[in-house]
């Protein structure tokens, strides 16, 4: 059915869903939970293969609504091969598989104080790769909310930072932070094509391409362990992380930039903290509420222009 171009309900709710700056907070907001899952997951489901098995869920989740495009986009990402393939390698196959076997040997505060880096490692690439530059309010904006970030993770007392202890999981972390900055540099690379389209070839080719690893983990442990944790973990990350967190990014940051899209990856230890004080429980304090607002003030300042 056609819109009716005369209902400002409707075209108000679509614009402010297309605008580049909310898709980057709903990316946040469902990648916050990814860390939660992937400890929840430990013992439970092996890393290599909740990444790939979350991506092939993904790309049947999005055939229905993605098979109209692929006829006019699978030819121009196939002519764009030498740019798509290294894109789907790096942001797929490595940076999932990487980032569910680190949070197996890591603690969740290391992974928010290493992920609080990540907007000045984006910026990094930008620069070495493309020659990008940061702009003054964006310095600032990342300096005011990664202080805020650290400001959360240390509970509002920073002597908790010098007691933290780095272990072989968080070498991976920082490795994935790498891979992951090159990823978002990259992007402007890919060809334009429909967003649902690259989601699509991405989430489909990083799970198939995980195949061999899923049959070399299976012989090196324990394989699924079905339990209801399991389905509902998998389920989280096929749908959230996976596919609508990608389709948010991927079209937001190619709007605004690697460097100003970075920023918003210092929500998510707002998401982190307001689920964790709505669905477990936990108690709202005095340094979340400073740090939420350094973060906020953070990402104001390096979104404007």
């Amino acid at each position: 059915m056609q819109q009716d171009a005369t209902s400002p309900g409707k075209s108000g709710f679509l614009a402010i869903l297309t605008n580049p700056y909310v898709l980057l907070a709903l990316a946040g907001l469902f990648w916050s939970g990814n860390h939660i899952a992937g400890r929840a997951a430990a013992g439970h489901v092996p890393p290599i293969s909740m990444a790939g098995i979350r991506w092939l869920i993904g790309a049947m989740l999005l055939w229905p609504f993605v098979y109209k495009h692929l006829r006019h986009d699978v030819p121009i990402l196939m002519a764009k091969w030498k740019v798509v393939l290294p894109l789907i390698i790096g942001g797929g196959c490595m940076f999932s598989a990487i980032q569910y076997y680190a949070l197996n040997h890591t603690i969740a505060l290391n992974a928010s104080i290493f992920n609080s880096f990540a907007p000045v490692v984006i910026g990094a690439a930008g620069a070495l790769l493309f020659r990008d530059r940061f702009t003054r309010l964006q310095m600032a904006g990342i300096l005011v909310s990664l202080a805020g970030v650290f400001v959360i993770a240390a509970r509002g007392d920073f002597h908790v930072l010098t007691t933290l202890t780095f272990n072989y999981g968080d070498v991976w972390l920082l490795i994935n932070m790498a891979i992951w900055a090159i990823y978002c540099a990259c992007l402007r690379l890919a060809p334009k094509v429909h967003p649902l389209s690259f989601t699509f070839v991405l989430a489909l080719l990083t799970g198939l391409l995980l195949i061999p690893f899923y049959f070399w983990e299976a012989s090196q442990g324990p394989w699924f362990q079905p339990t209801w944790r399991t389905f509902f973990v998998m389920a989280y990350v096929s749908i959230f992380p996976g596919v609508l967190a990608y389709i948010c990014w991927n079209n937001g940051q190619e709007q605004v930039g690697a460097s100003r899209a970075a920023i918003f990856l210092h929500l998510i230890p707002i998401y982190g903290a307001l689920l964790a004080t709505s669905l477990l429980g936990e108690q709202l304090r005095l340094f979340h509420i400073a740090g939420f607002a350094m973060i906020l003030a953070g990402v104001w300042l390096a979104a404007r222009k």
